[in-house]
């Protein structure tokens, strides 16, 4: 325990040395895939879930919730689809008790874009079109996480968690990167409040992208471009601070109310709260329950602002819901999050809507 609190303590040493060092020299929204989020229980309440993750998604919310596990085999799968299914979003995680103070886990994450047309060998040296000449490639994003949670001895009802995290992007045969980086978390409960704090990059998360020159140099010298370089960039931290409380309405309606807020270092962000140094970003998540068995969601999150046509100025926040069945470790859920609005002056007034499916099963 000694040697956790040490490591706790350089980690929030180097977090300090990162925003101060970090700050004019890296880029904002790096690896962002990372903050999408994973579940359909967090995605319908509005990605809230740093104070009441409890099941093998903790891993990735926060891995001091993995000591909550209900049982000793606990699988989390999570498929869904954005902007039309134009791009794909995948989650899959193991966890499991180490012993009745720890416990780890294991998990995938995977957003992509596929079958993307490659026609840079459409029109032969003749200038012939040839069909049969066109290619698909990929464009993809994957993050390992493995996670790590232990209870603390000098605190009573204090979790704590680590995550160290491998990343690898894809585009095609053009470009990929490789980055590491960790999390650090910790969950508190008292009576029917439930407290988190979940520290993201706290290192920064260092991405080293490397550049297929050879494959884009005949492309490029046609457009007059210069070719890409090899590249690093650091991902500066991400502090998310939730609390949540629950409610006992009857002998089988509860209730659950938490609440988010993301604080970021990298300049100011399209969020409710911006500054130089700091951009805040509140979201509010409820959840009833009958019997622990059916379960209703909502929730409020991505607060935005942006600029009419007429020249004015409005805010927008994106709504979500998602349904819930639990039975026998078995976890069924659907949630419906809004990724696009129906307002009349956005580009895209139709409203476009991401549909997530998430199944969870626990054993003994």
């Amino acid at each position: 325990m000694n040697k956790l609190y040490f490591l706790s303590l350089v980690a929030l040493l180097l977090l300090s040395r990162s925003i101060a060092v970090a700050q004019v020299s890296t880029p904002k929204y790096s690896n962002e895939f990372l903050n999408i989020g994973v579940g359909a229980r967090a995605l319908g309440m509005g990605n809230v879930q740093v104070a009441v993750a409890d099941d093998a998604t903790a891993g990735f919310w926060n891995p001091a919730g993995l000591l909550k596990l209900p049982n000793r085999y606990n699988i989390a799968l999570m498929h869904s689809e954005l902007f039309a299914g134009i791009a794909k979003n995948d989650f899959g995680s193991f966890a499991m008790p180490l012993d009745s103070s720890s416990a780890l886990a294991v998990s995938l994450i995977r957003l992509g874009v596929d079958d993307i047309v490659d026609t840079r060998r459409l029109q032969n040296e003749y200038g012939y079109i040839q069909y049969d000449s066109i290619k698909f490639f990929s464009v993809a994003d994957y993050a390992m996480l493995l996670s790590y949670a232990r209870k603390s001895n000098l605190v009573e009802g204090l979790r704590l968690g680590v995550n160290a995290k491998i990343i690898y992007r894809n585009v095609g045969e053009f470009a990929n990167a490789w980055g590491f980086g960790f999390d650090a978390g910790a969950q508190l409960e008292r009576g029917t409040w439930q407290f988190g704090v979940m520290a993201k990059d706290i290192t920064t998360t260092f991405t080293a992208w490397s550049h297929n020159v050879e494959a884009l140099e005949a492309t490029y010298q046609q457009t007059g471009n210069d070719l890409p370089e090899n590249t690093a960039e650091l991902t500066l931290p991400r502090l998310v601070l939730g609390v949540g409380k629950s409610f006992t309405f009857t002998d089988k309606l509860t209730g659950l109310v938490a609440t988010d807020v993301d604080v970021t270092f990298d300049g100011k962000r399209n969020v409710l709260l911006q500054s130089d140094l700091a951009s805040i970003d509140p979201h509010v998540g409820l959840e009833l329950a009958y019997a622990r068995t059916v379960f209703v969601r909502g929730g409020i999150n991505n607060y935005q602002q942006y600029k009419k046509f007429d020249g004015g100025n409005a805010s927008k926040v994106q709504p979500n819901f998602g349904v819930g069945f639990q039975n026998n470790g078995l976890n069924i859920d659907l949630a419906m999050s809004r990724v696009n609005g129906r307002d009349a002056n956005t580009a895209n007034a139709g409203g476009l809507y991401s549909i997530i499916i998430s199944l969870g099963y626990s054993f003994n």
